[in-house]
């Protein structure tokens, strides 16, 4: 019986294969045009007639440029604070 939370048996992985080769393709497809897409987010910012736009391009700005907001974590108010423990074992992995 394996253990809560750890579907497959210790050492082996749940993608023995990894990730497909065309995920790291279209990412770096993707890359190519990232200079323009920043150039056109701040055309859009400055420049686009729709406020929702504008705003929009800025959010995006700020975000790849400053990371985006922390959000804060809620839980149910009358249940007791979540505790994390991890044993020697795991802190390994």
């Amino acid at each position: 019986m394996r253990e809560r939370g750890r579907p497959f048996r210790k050492g082996q992985s749940g993608n023995p294969g990894g990730r497909p080769k065309a995920v790291a393709e279209v990412r770096e497809l993707a890359r190519v045009h990232c200079a323009d897409a920043i150039v056109e987010l701040g055309r859009l910012a400055r420049h686009a007639k729709s406020e929702a736009v504008r705003i929009a391009a800025i959010r995006e700005l700020l975000d790849r440029g400053y990371g985006k907001a922390m959000q804060p974590l809620t839980g149910d108010s009358d249940a007791p604070p979540i505790v994390i423990q991890i044993t020697e074992d795991e802190a390994k992995y």
